[in-house]
């Protein structure tokens, strides 16, 4: 393992400073950018983590809610995928403007268009590497035959490529989608729309604005804009923490952070030296905590070591864990109130019904929190009812249905 770069801190802060700086940094502090919207917390966070889960709805619908409130789930659909403009008669190459596309950044995220030129580093390594874990049988081929297609049609689904499977199980993909996801990695096809959950890939030159395209940048340069971003999105930060947010190597973080702007810090109980954005130092964060239930795909608790160290929460996505070794539920959602995680719940819905699977609370005080963020996640999804299905607490339980009924 690396060791720590020893660095020298311009000043300390308590645990619950820098607490209080990350939610700010996350836009969970302080009154939300309403006019910015959904655009505008896609730049302040920089990525947000696509999965294909849908319970109340996808954790990239969930990632807005969460710092805005209610904002309608097709306006957010549209923020972060702005179509092709119909163009009757015109030529396929008719220009539009994206405000974002996909690529791999913490996991499979949208990312803003700006930030096509801060991934070269990771496409450059993509063609390098010559190959994904998905092998063609002609390449060349399949490549040219997708390139042609998309020049002559614009925008296509897989589907419209031609399919995405052989017939088997889902990770026998066709030729096609292997190869397609192939010129997606490597930079020389872009998703920047999605269409009922379908990718819908477009060449690169394109799609991409002129003067974002090329890859201009050395790989140094990427990496050292990647972590002075992820700094300002997290507010304050250790090396292991700036390396998680895009998936850089930590040595790749050691080798800029000198160069990024961020500045060494002391936070206590840590025990690791931190950097912070000094634009969150500048001023003390102050406003109104947002109460609101989290997608496990949050960039505020998507790192399972930093949310421990921050919250004193443990949080697994449990998913994928058979169900009875499940212990919070296949979704289960922490409660942030308070500027603290208080709880969780795993929610699901019936008819008009948000159904609380399983819940956990930490104490009384996290009941009415709790409540009102049950009955705002179901408003927003559309449900006018909350029931109360099991609680690790009988007392809790009892109080949480009182409140829920007052």
């Amino acid at each position: 393992m690396t060791a720590e770069p020893a660095v020298q801190p311009v000043t300390s802060l308590s645990a619950d400073e820098a607490r209080r700086l990350a939610l700010r940094a996350q836009g969970f502090l302080g009154a939300p950018d309403r006019r910015a919207g959904v655009r505008g917390v896609l730049r302040r966070l920089g990525a947000v983590q696509l999965d294909t889960i849908s319970v109340l709805a996808r954790s990239h619908e969930l990632i807005p809610y969460a710092r805005l409130g209610a904002v309608g789930r097709t306006a957010v659909e549209s923020a972060y995928w702005t179509p092709r403009p119909d163009t009757g008669d015109a030529a396929p190459e008719a220009a539009y403007a994206p405000h974002s596309f996909e690529y791999w950044s913490h996991a499979a995220c949208i990312l803003p268009i700006e930030e096509w030129p801060h991934f070269a580093f990771r496409r450059r390594a993509m063609r390098a590497r010559g190959h994904r874990w998905h092998v063609m049988k002609d390449s060349q081929r399949s490549c040219a035959a997708v390139l042609d297609r998309l020049k002559a049609d614009g925008p296509l689904t897989t589907t419209q490529l031609g399919g995405g499977r052989n017939g088997g199980e889902w990770w026998d993909w066709s030729e096609t989608k292997i190869a397609v996801e192939w010129l997606l990695d490597t930079g020389e096809v872009v998703c920047t729309e999605r269409r009922g959950w379908k990718r819908v890939y477009d060449l690169a030159e394109r799609a991409i604005p002129d003067d974002l395209l090329h890859d201009e940048l050395d790989d140094t340069e990427c990496v050292r804009r990647l972590v002075a971003q992820a700094g300002a999105a997290m507010g304050v930060a250790t090396r292991s923490d700036l390396a998680d947010y895009h998936r850089l190597k930590a040595q790749q973080v050691s080798a800029v952070i000198g160069d990024t702007g961020l500045v060494p810090v002391e936070v206590e109980g840590w025990g690791k030296p931190a950097w912070a954005d000094p634009a969150a130092l500048a001023e003390p964060p102050r406003g109104r905590h947002r109460t609101t239930l989290l997608s496990p795909f949050d960039s505020l608790i998507w790192d399972r070591p930093r949310t421990e160290r921050m919250f004193d929460f443990t949080h697994r996505l449990e998913a994928y864990v058979p169900k009875p070794k499940r212990i919070h539920g296949y979704f289960a959602m922490p409660l942030l109130a308070g500027g603290k995680l208080a709880g969780r719940v795993d929610p699901a819905r019936e008819g008009t019904t948000l159904v609380a699977r399983q819940v956990s609370m930490r104490g009384p005080k996290a009941v009415r929190p709790m409540a009102q963020a049950l009955q705002e996640a179901a408003s927003w999804v559309g449900c006018d009812n909350v029931r109360i299905d099991r609680c690790d607490d009988p007392v809790l339980r009892a109080a949480l249905i009182a409140e829920l009924s007052g």
